[in-house]
């Protein structure tokens, strides 16, 4: 669909402003960083090389055995056993155990004093058992004399160590990942500097030597791979939201404009039935039968998202449908849904343009509101609104506060710069000046 002269002329105007136009830059520069989040924040090494063989674990799923271990799980890659593994030292704990707890020879003695209910004339002599006793089995006889012999002693590493090598990205922690140790004695509520311990016996050490850049929640969750993957599905869910939004207030406004008469009466009489009904208790409700999702946060928020949008559709659609090249239109015989999508609607743009940034806000605002109170996307799916209510019921852990409410803020503030620019670029009365 080619732009007419007019929409490109608004596009240079909003080109010229360069608050709006320098917000829409940044934003998007920080929406495309965060998303390949998985290359940012993760547990997995983006490569792993293993006497000359390349392993991708941030893209493929590798069991234990695939390099050298017992197991046919995925392995922890930031663990000490797996760094064993690598370097070809034995992970089994079978080769820690100590066997000079058998050094005692070859029997085995049992004393009747060890038992509590001992009879009167009742012998004390110890009950021995030799391997002598046991003749009749052959199978017995080739069974050596010490322990030591049935297990000798292996080597802890192999005669030749392995070379490997791993790329890791900038953060190694996910969202989701718990560490169960720390260096700093600290996993759960970690600061990024240096704070006293309750007793305000000791300093703990900042969580950068764990390398948690923004510390940790209180569960032991990284903050800032929580912030950024946080951030890329609230951009997502709204930019997805305002699409869904728009296509379906377009098409359902564009139909109750163009042919008007009962069908406009009808569906406006519905729209407002519709638009009555709180999405705060359609969400509660529908939560409550079925399984907490995003996909279902995101039918639910559809429902009542094209509303707006329909309305301002419908009046350019009304007033469209009148003018002369479409009533010529019609006279060729052209199909009325032609005639709606390729005369009507291109020249009816400006309050889809001019509302789309808003539309995005109010989808990011829904799906951190709703997270807020703990009725969108179920745990441990990372999400502002989640990091928000940690920062309220922490209110001493101001590194999960501050920087959330930064990000958030920020992102919400860009968005209405570039609303504010389109507007005005698109704003008719402005134009005439």
């Amino acid at each position: 669909m080619k732009l007419n002269k007019d929409l490109q002329v608004k596009f240079q105007k909003f080109k010229s402003d360069k608050r709006a136009r320098y917000s829409l830059i940044v934003l998007m520069a920080v929406f495309f960083l965060t998303l390949p989040a998985e290359f940012l924040c993760n547990v997995r090494p983006i490569l792993l090389v293993v006497d000359s063989k390349l392993h991708f674990p941030i893209l493929f799923t590798y069991s234990e055995q695939d390099f050298g271990g017992p197991l046919l799980s995925e392995p922890d890659y930031k663990s000490e056993r797996f760094l064993r593994i690598l370097k070809g030292e034995s992970a089994d704990v079978s080769a820690d155990l100590d066997m000079s707890d058998f050094d005692e020879g070859n029997e085995l003695s049992l004393g009747l004093g060890d038992f509590d209910e001992e009879e009167e004339g009742v012998s004390s002599t110890p009950l021995v058992l030799t391997l002598d006793d046991f003749e009749e089995d052959e199978s017995l006889t080739s069974i050596p004399e010490t322990p030591k012999e049935i297990a000798p002693d292996v080597p802890a590493t192999p005669a030749e160590i392995r070379d490997y090598w791993m790329l890791w990205p900038p953060v190694r922690y996910d969202y989701k990942y718990i560490p169960s140790t720390s260096k700093t004695g600290r996993v759960a509520l970690a600061a990024p500097y240096e704070t006293p311990s309750p007793d305000k016996s000791r300093i703990i050490p900042s969580s950068w030597q764990d390398g948690h850049y923004l510390g940790t929640d209180d569960r032991g969750r990284d903050v800032l791979a929580r912030l950024i993957y946080g951030f890329r599905i609230s951009m997502i869910f709204g930019l997805s939201l305002a699409v869904t939004g728009t296509l379906l207030g377009c098409l359902l406004g564009g139909i109750q404009g163009f042919f008007g008469g009962w069908v406009d009466l009808i569906g406006q009489r519905l729209t407002e039935i519709w638009g009555s009904i709180p999405r705060l208790y359609i969400l509660i409700i529908l939560s409550a039968l079925l399984t907490p999702s995003a996909w279902l946060l995101f039918g639910i928020l559809n429902l009542t998202a094209w509303m707006g949008m329909a309305a301002y559709i419908r009046a350019e659609f009304l007033k469209g449908r009148n003018l002369e090249y479409v009533k010529a239109a019609k006279a060729l015989g052209v199909s009325n849904f032609r005639i709606m999508g390729k005369h009507i609607l291109p020249n009816s743009l400006t309050p889809v343009i001019t509302f789309f940034p808003f539309e995005v806000t109010a989808g990011i605002l829904a799906l951190v509101s709703l997270d807020f109170l703990n009725l969108g996307v179920p745990s441990p799916a990372p999400s502002i609104g989640e990091l928000l209510s940690q920062g309220k019921t922490n209110l001493q852990a101001i590194w999960i506060l501050v920087p959330t409410f930064v990000v958030l803020t920020g992102a919400l503030t860009l968005l209405t710069f570039v609303g504010d620019g389109i507007r005005n670029a698109f704003d008719p009365r402005k134009a005439a000046n």
